[in-house]
Formats: C-alpha cells, sequence, structure tokens
C-alpha cells in the first residue's frame, strides 16, 4: 500500500523555478528500478513555480527601468525647484553646497492605533477596547526600551489614534503630544488589484487622497540642513496611512498600498538619510507582544 512506501520530497532548481520530485522505496512514483532514468524522468509530473523574468543568458530578474528618484521630496539640495542643477557663483562650490546640504538622519517610527470598539457609529465611540488598551501598554513600554531619544509623539485626531498615542505617551515623559487632522484615516489611492469588501466612491479617494498625500510630504522628507543630530519621530494613526506612506516613500506603485497588512500597536520603522535614500526597518512589527495579545482590526 503507499501508506508503506518511504515517500521523499526532494526539491531542486530547473530554470530558476521550484521543482518538487516524489520518490518512493521502488524508484520514481513505483517505476521499475531497471528501467532508464530519461524514461523515468520523461514519465515524472513536474511542478513548477511561475518563473520570473529573467534577462537571456544572465539569469537575472529583468529591472523595471525606474530609477531612484533622489530628488523625490523636492529638497535636494543640488537641484533648484524648477528640476535644474545649481551653478554656484562662489569660487568655492562645495562650501555653499555643504552649507545647503542635510547632515542628519529622520527616523520615522509609525504606529498602528490598537483595537479599538468596532460596533461604534461616530467616532467618538470608537474607542479603544481593553484589549486595545493592553495593546497600547505593550507598544508604549517597547518604545521605552529601545531607548532612543524621541523628539515628538504625533497622532491622528480620530478617538483610537488619540487614546493611543495617549497611553504611549506614560512611558515617554518629556516627549510632546501633538494632535494632527491630516493623519485621519481614509481612502488614499484606488488599491490595485481591486477588492470586493470595500468600495469607497470616487468622491472619498478624490478627497481622503489629497489630505493622506499632504500629510505624507509634510512628515516624510530628508532632514532640514539646519538640523544637526538624527532625529527619532512617533506617528500614532491608521493602517491606510500608514500602508500608503511606506509605498510612497520606498517608490512604490502607491496603488499597491493593500497588499500589505498591519497589526493593531504594531511599529513600522522608516529611516531617511540625508542623501534622500529611504529604508524600512521593520513593517507592522508586533512581535514584542504575546501572541494571544495580538489583532488586526
Amino acid at each position: 500500500m503507499f501508506s508503506r512506501k518511504t515517500v521523499k520530497l526532494l526539491c531542486g532548481l530547473a530554470g530558476g523555478s521550484a521543482v518538487l520530485v516524489f520518490a518512493d522505496s521502488r524508484g520514481y512514483l513505483g517505476e521499475p528500478s531497471g528501467e532508464s532514468r530519461r524514461a523515468r524522468w520523461s514519465r515524472f509530473p513536474v511542478l513548477q513555480a511561475a518563473q520570473p523574468a529573467w534577462t537571456p543568458g544572465s539569469h537575472t530578474p529583468t529591472p523595471t527601468g525606474h530609477a531612484w528618484d533622489f530628488n523625490w521630496d523636492k529638497r535636494d539640495p543640488s537641484v533648484l525647484s524648477n528640476g535644474k542643477k545649481k551653478e554656484s557663483s562662489t569660487e568655492d562650490p562645495s562650501s555653499e553646497q555643504d552649507n545647503s546640504k542635510p547632515k542628519a538622519t529622520r527616523n520615522i517610527l509609525l504606529i498602528r492605533h490598537s483595537q479599538y470598539n468596532l460596533s461604534g457609529i461616530t467616532d467618538k465611540e470608537r474607542i479603544l477596547t481593553p484589549l486595545g488598551r493592553e495593546q497600547a501598554e505593550f507598544t508604549g513600554q517597547r518604545l521605552a526600551a529601545l531607548g532612543l531619544k524621541y523628539d515628538v509623539l504625533i497622532h491622528s485626531s480620530m478617538a483610537r489614534a488619540t487614546e493611543t498615542a495617549q497611553i504611549i505617551s506614560k512611558y515617554l515623559p518629556g516627549v510632546d503630544l501633538v494632535s494632527c487632522d491630516m493623519l485621519r484615516e481614509g481612502a488614499p489611492i484606488q488599491p490595485v488589484p481591486p477588492v470586493t469588501h470595500w468600495k469607497p466612491d470616487a468622491v472619498q479617494y478624490h478627497e481622503d487622497g489629497a489630505r493622506i498625500e499632504a500629510a505624507f510630504r509634510r512628515y516624510i522628507h530628508r532632514a532640514d540642513p539646519k538640523q544637526k543630530e538624527d532625529s527619532y519621530e512617533i506617528i500614532v494613526c491608521h493602517a491606510n496611512v500608514i500602508r500608503y506612506f511606506v509605498c510612497r516613500a520606498l517608490q512604490f506603485p502607491p496603488e499597491g498600498w493593500l497588499r500589505m497588512g498591519l497589526n493593531n500597536g504594531s511599529i513600522t520603522w522608516i529611516t531617511i538619510r540625508p542623501s534622500g535614500r529611504v529604508a524600512l526597518r521593520t513593517l507592522g512589527d508586533s512581535g514584542f507582544m504575546p501572541v494571544d495579545k495580538v489583532t488586526r482590526t
């Protein structure tokens, strides 16, 4: 019987895709041991994963053709607002650029609000659940344990984000708490691929999208040249806002924001270098919470 056979799963590579091979003690798929290897393989069903686009003869993925835009935040000191390179009028052009060149790194920690009352009708009724308050405590403890010198704690003005930020702030004494309407939840851009369970109308995309994009431009950019030390800023807001920010900061297609998921109280950490390079250090980190306290609502 098949249950008595010794079954092995072999994994190999064929043309860059995964191949699954099943074998038993009598040979491949029970073929007689005396049959030629070629005949055995010719009868062997191969399961292949979808193959990426390979450059002919190089076995490397084909580049998309989109280069990194170092002036994505319109703050590249070597470029004027009209997009042309600066022409220095001084004898030492390097000194002029050094004075206007950012030197510090900005670290932005985006926190998704904790679990809240989904049955609430108005925003004031959508306050944190008891579990949500526990989650905020864990997030505050985690941020404190990182031992960073935080500059500010900004939060959406919606009730669930405000309450989350207030609980977190207990663990960060001396850090200013600032509310911002621009960070409220919304529909940033129509997602691709579309989903059937959530379909905002065109007006909501038009209004929310402009607001969330304005929030991105306000908070996600390289440091000002006058900033001397690296900064650490906390922003407590919402899943849609955070996911859109991540796509825009990494210069990924923004319409792909809904392909990611974020747990309640999770930490997403974006680093922006003086050169304009952006790195995603963590995405939706909630590993500091006990497993039974993790939710995504």
